[in-house]
């Protein structure tokens, strides 16, 4: 995040994140990306320590009492190490928390949230289903209800966190009735590992590896109707907040991730020689260099105003389509921004001798996971529309069309 809009205490916290980074030791991204590290428990843990995780909860949870721009600028931070780092980071200490502390009882904030943010339990988000990605509601994973407990039985895929997780906000459909609405036909809940849930399958990832992404299975699995996150048949309402947390943190780890790529294109394309002089005097290497500069600073204005209308309490309609533009830019601007890192450095940046080809795999992931941004597209018109009619309905609007010299010629525009 900009320096400048930063106050003492959010640059404080700057610092602090920068001091994380720098603790994190060179093997273990090597060995998270060979999957020789299954899991991050050592950072996640130190985060933990460092009262990094959560900072926007409050302090009594183990937060810190921030906001949303310190939490985009803290993301960002952590995504300089590798955007598997931020993610780990930001699933347990931002998706699950966020999820407890809107929905969740008091006795559940104790339990899982306080020891989540101290580093001692971690935690993953099941949502996405074998049979579905993006369609959330088609849901197949059931909670049946026992009595004293439900009883879960179904299968979760690409769950970030499934082998090293210690619990799951899980989503399962809980009524049964053809006639229900979707919408209303699923609930949230806290599942532990124990018996009955296996990590079935760890994906071989082209990129974003090391943080335990694995297919699980929930076979008989008992949970305590103490579990349910907000109420029963209600996960519309705890899926609606977390699409915050997800996209909006999702396009923060983003710029994170793409900045090593441009300094080390920089500082190599500063040094390099060809046809006897420094490449980066040539403008068709300087100029791709300025063009990811100009992404990577427009990426940061979008997460800032958008974190900042979220602070604000700006209508959640709005939000929405703010959060979305958000995640669609900023993930494939940042893609760009790695696309001119490689281009620039020539053949070497195609090999493992710079880190530019690890994060060209790695942030590939962007524009696929928390929604694609094909979804992103389809919320964006479907939120900007109605905003463009309802202000227009009340009057709020000029009506620009009748601004042209020929606007009374009514029979030249044609709908039908």
């Amino acid at each position: 995040m900009f320096d400048y809009l930063l106050s003492k205490e959010q640059l404080k916290i700057r610092d602090e994140a920068r001091d994380l980074v720098k603790w994190v030791p060179r093997q273990m991204i090597l060995d998270m990306d060979a999957d020789k590290i299954k899991f991050p428990k050592e950072f996640l843990s130190e985060a933990g320590k460092r009262n990094l995780l959560g900072c926007r909860y409050p302090k009594q949870w183990g937060g810190r009492g921030m906001d949303w721009v310190t939490t985009c600028m803290l993301t960002e931070e952590i995504g300089t190490l590798g955007y598997e780092f931020a993610c780990v980071f930001g699933v347990g200490g931002e998706l699950v928390c966020d999820a407890i502390m809107l929905h969740g009882t008091d006795e559940q904030k104790e339990k899982y949230v306080k020891p989540l943010l101290r580093g001692d339990i971690f935690a993953a988000e099941c949502l996405t289903e074998p049979r579905g990605g993006s369609d959330f509601f088609g849901a197949t994973t059931k909670a049946e209800d026992m009595g004293d407990y439900f009883l879960i039985n179904g299968q979760k895929r690409f769950i970030v966190g499934g082998e090293g997780a210690d619990f799951f906000l899980l989503y399962a459909k809980t009524d049964f009735d053809p006639k229900t609405k979707p919408q209303k036909s699923i609930t949230a809940f806290i599942v532990d590992r124990g018996p009955g849930v296996e990590t079935k399958y760890l994906y071989g990832l082209m990129g974003c590896r090391g943080g335990g992404t694995a297919r699980l299975v929930f076979k008989d699995v008992k949970v305590p109707k103490a579990n349910i996150v907000g109420k029963l048949n209600g996960a519309f309402d705890v899926f609606n907040t977390m699409m915050i947390p997800e996209r909006l943190g999702t396009a923060a780890m983003t710029i994170g991730a793409a900045r090593p790529a441009l300094e080390v294109a920089t500082s190599y394309t500063s040094r390099r020689k060809a046809f006897g002089q420094i490449i980066a005097q040539f403008e068709g290497v300087s100029f791709q260099v300025a063009e990811a500069v100009m992404l990577l600073d427009a990426a940061r204005s979008m997460a800032y105003v958008t974190a900042r209308a979220v602070d604000s309490g700006v209508d959640m309609n709005r939000i929405r389509r703010m959060v979305s533009e958000s995640k669609k830019f900023i993930t494939e601007a940042c893609q760009k921004v790695v696309h001119n890192a490689m281009q620039v450095c020539g053949g070497i940046g195609y090999t493992n001798v710079l880190p530019i080809e690890r994060i060209h795999r790695d942030i590939r992931l962007a524009s696929i996971w928390t929604g694609t941004s094909e979804v992103m597209s389809m919320i964006i018109a479907h939120e900007w529309y109605q905003e463009h009619f309802l202000a227009k309905a009340a009057g709020l609007t000029r009506d620009y069309a009748l601004d042209a010299a020929e606007a009374e010629a009514a029979d030249e525009i044609i709908y039908e």
